[in-house]
């Protein structure tokens, strides 16, 4: 037997603290929910844990106690208790490390277990702080709901009667649906509009849809946002180019110069990028619902061939288009004398986007998707080959 305790007097009573409890591949950690706790005393034996305690609890302050006998065997000899003001914390090497089914031997659980599931910790949670001397065994004890999927999600219904999801997970598939919505409204109105008044409708495109569009691309800017909150891995850097290059095009050759409305070629890169989006946000979705999708996976890194060249080619038309009306109307070009003593030509910069667009932007975007699809592609055909 290993006692663990801050003080000496024994207490009898019949009141049981609520206690929660979570576990790792390695350790079981439970909170006892008691503030201000005094003569705490721990007893452990390889299958039992009897627990003494004054402190307040859900009956006010009291003395309180539980024992619980353990579904399968701990190491008795090294637990770690620690008493602050608001809780106790007990943490318990499991003998033989493994997922439990459930803490205590008997399937009928008491009244006042409860299962902790925000300190399950898996290897994405940053909460976890371990000193750089920690072995292996240590850091590996951070993916018991990736080893344990069904298990975990069980253990989930049956303790509160649905599979509980990450709150960054369900914004991330309801922020991704609404996108696919988006971009989904936007074609079936082109659609419609060209089905009723032919070739006609293109140059009304804008009319109709051209708010719409400045809504989702600017909604996209969530997506700068993700990773810089922890909701997504990868740097912001990335989607804040691809995201301000579209809307350069969008809101300053396009919204700002009324004659450029009417064009076809906006008509084109309209359906370009939203094909592209109709079959990305859906993928994203996939992958957080862990539901791989073989055709869908295949669209995400094969429809950017044809697609990705037809945008480029749609945008350098539309800054080549836009260049006599900002010679014309010297739009957001400065002149000198001015009180910054400094000049801008819009004229000069558009050329050099365009000039950068078709040259190392199409080749870095180009080939950036390429290596992708290699990776997410290949990986499955040399998979079926050794098969």
């Amino acid at each position: 037997m290993s006692p663990l305790s801050n003080a000496s007097p024994m207490i009898s009573t019949k009141l049981s603290p609520f206690v929660y409890w979570s576990q790792t591949k390695y350790t079981l950690l439970l909170k006892v929910d008691l503030k201000d706790a005094q003569g705490v005393i721990a007893d452990f034996t390889p299958t039992t844990l009897s627990f003494r305690a004054n402190g307040v609890g859900a009956r006010g302050r009291n003395a309180y106690k539980f024992q619980m006998h353990f579904y399968q065997e701990v190491d008795d000899e090294n637990p770690a208790l620690t008493v602050t003001d608001h809780k106790i914390e007990l943490v318990i090497n499991k003998t033989y490390p493994g997922w439990w089914e459930r803490l205590v031997a008997t399937p009928q659980k008491p009244h006042w277990l409860r299962v902790d599931f925000d300190r399950w910790r898996t290897e994405d949670d940053g909460e976890i702080n371990e000193p750089p001397g920690e072995d292996r065994e240590r850091r590996d004890v951070r993916d018991v709901r990736e080893d344990y999927v069904d298990e975990y999600n069980n253990l989930q219904k049956q303790e509160i009667g649905y599979i509980r999801e990450n709150a960054k997970k369900v914004y991330l598939v309801i922020y991704n649906l609404a996108m696919f919505v988006g971009y989904l409204h936007i074609l079936i109105i082109m659609g419609v509009l060209y089905i009723r008044d032919g070739p006609a409708s293109i140059k009304h495109t804008y009319e109709y849809v051209g708010t719409s569009f400045k809504f989702v691309q600017l909604m996209q800017y969530m997506e700068v946002m993700h990773p810089l909150f922890g909701y997504s891995k990868g740097s912001p850097l990335v989607p804040f180019f691809q995201i301000s290059g579209r809307n350069f095009i969008l809101f300053l050759m396009i919204e700002m110069e009324p004659r450029m409305h009417a064009k076809p070629v906006v008509f084109y890169v309209f359906i370009i990028w939203s094909l592209v989006e109709l079959v990305r946000y859906p993928y994203y979705v996939s992958q957080l619902l862990k539901r791989e999708n073989g055709l869908l996976t295949w669209l995400r890194y094969t429809i950017w061939i044809p697609l990705y060249p037809m945008g480029i080619i749609c945008e350098g038309v539309i800054l080549l288009r836009s260049i006599p009306y900002l010679e014309q109307t010297k739009r957001f070009s400065v002149d000198m004398p001015n009180k910054w003593n400094s000049t801008f030509d819009m004229v000069m910069f558009v050329k050099v986007y365009l000039l950068l667009l078709a040259l190392p932007g199409s080749y870095l975007v180009m080939s950036h998707m390429s290596k992708l699809r290699a990776k997410k592609l290949g990986r499955g055909r040399s998979k079926s080959k050794l098969n």
